[in-house]
């Protein structure tokens, strides 16, 4: 049997390269203002995203580095070194004490532009969780409450990120409030489903279009347990998010340097240069990791059926309901219920993972972005009697793949432009 482990890998990396820092960022830069630039970076692209506008400005344009200053706010391990822009890694998928002292400097700095001064916003996917300033009567404890219940309900980010909104300085258009007297412009590596830029890191920059009931509904709705303060929060009309027409954004722009539709695309290219017709499925796929897999199972089983040698192909982000007590992130979910329905196929191998190279975790450098499957993990599951259905009852994806040795291990990535999945039927 042909090991397709090195294509499915292959793949994934054309997805990532197509949404790197160094390949996407610098065509969008501005010329060198009359002032400052001032670059506020936050998310798992950060510290890459300011490095690459520190070579434009420094070396390409010969900027005097007196300047240029700024800080770049990412997730643990994702840092890479710089020379004027400070560099914080912080948590992520919970914020922590680092992300809090983070986001009050970046507000701070913010708010000493002048209109000579470019405001350079960088993002990418984890702002949201890197930048975390709550809203006055809202302590940091009870902030990262909600995000671990957000977190574990199965929300989609677009809800998760409308509570976080209106319990934040930063999000929802505020850090643009803060800098309004510069020319704002934000370059942003999308990893939300159909690139909204007011869900990308919660829209720092960008008019909000979602309100306080909205975000009372989803505390509803999902019966999240919150404090007091926290429902106080989100019954006071000074936390509404920033609308449109607010003079915030007289002088803001944002754009889209990196979108995932583009590396799905980049990956297609790759399967077929290989010999494999493809579906595409897009690349905003949301929905229980359990369930899309069961569909795309079907897919693969019916391809198989006809004899066709097909790629499938779909990007998104995927969700898990936590039941259990284990340990995973939806791409592992994903790829242990495919072996649960696929186990015996030999002609039919999967890769699913996170284009940032962390897949849920503990918030390491070292959490895996995702795992495979394939023959030999059918051979595994056999010869050690491991029930997939079991471990998927217990949430426990990484204890399953860990036993296997399917997990896949990238690193970080220093982009995130959502998930990348791939089923090869031969």
């Amino acid at each position: 049997m042909t090991d397709r482990r090195p294509l499915l890998r292959a793949i994934f990396d054309a997805a990532v390269a197509a949404a790197h820092p160094d390949v996407v960022l610098a065509p969008h830069l501005r010329p060198v203002p009359k002032g400052r630039v001032i670059v506020l970076a936050a998310g798992k692209g950060a510290a890459a995203m300011a490095a690459a506008a520190e070579r434009h400005y420094l070396d390409a344009l010969e900027l005097d580095p007196a300047l240029l200053t700024g800080i770049a706010t990412t997730r643990h391990g994702h840092g890479v070194p710089t020379r004027r822009i400070r560099v914080v890694e912080a948590g992520h998928p919970v914020p922590d004490e680092a992300g809090l002292k983070a986001a009050d400097d970046t507000l701070r700095l913010a708010a000493t532009t002048t209109a000579d001064d470019l405001l350079l916003v960088l993002l990418s996917g984890g702002g949201s969780a890197n930048w975390i300033a709550p809203v006055d009567g809202v302590s940091f404890a009870q902030k990262q409450q909600v995000n671990r219940a957000l977190l574990r309900s199965g929300a989609p980010i677009g809800e998760v990120n409308t509570v976080r909104k209106h319990l934040s300085r930063i999000k929802g258009g505020r850090l643009a409030r803060a800098g309004k007297l510069a020319e704002i412009v934000t370059l942003a590596i999308s990893d939300v489903p159909h690139d909204d830029p007011s869900a990308i890191a919660s829209g720092p920059t960008v008019p909000d279009p979602t309100t306080l009931a909205d975000a009372r509904a989803i505390v509803a709705k999902y019966n999240l347990a919150v404090d007091d303060a926290v429902r106080r929060a989100l019954d006071d009309p000074g936390n509404e998010s920033c609308k449109p027409g607010d003079p915030a954004f007289a002088r803001a722009t944002f754009e889209l340097i990196a979108k995932p539709k583009a590396s799905i695309e980049a990956a297609v290219k790759v399967a077929r240069e290989a010999g494999y017709a493809t579906i595409d499925l897009g690349a905003d796929l949301e929905g229980e990791a359990r369930d899309v897999a069961a569909a795309h199972a079907q897919l693969a089983l019916t391809a198989r059926s006809e004899g066709r040698r097909v790629a499938i192909l779909s990007g998104g982000e995927l969700t898990v309901t936590v039941r259990g007590n284990g340990r995973g992130g939806p791409n592992q979910e994903y790829a242990l219920a495919l072996a649960d329905l696929l186990k015996g196929m030999t002609d039919i191998s999967a890769l699913a993972a996170d284009t940032d190279g962390a897949d849920g975790g503990a918030g390491s450098a070292s959490d895996p972005a995702g795992a495979v499957i394939d023959h030999s993990t059918f051979a595994k599951m056999k010869s050690q009697g491991l029930d997939p259905r079991a471990y998927l009852d217990n949430n426990d994806a990484s204890g399953f793949f860990e036993k296997t040795g399917d997990l896949l291990l990238t690193g970080p990535t220093l982009t995130n432009v959502n998930d990348v999945r791939v089923i090869l039927v031969d």
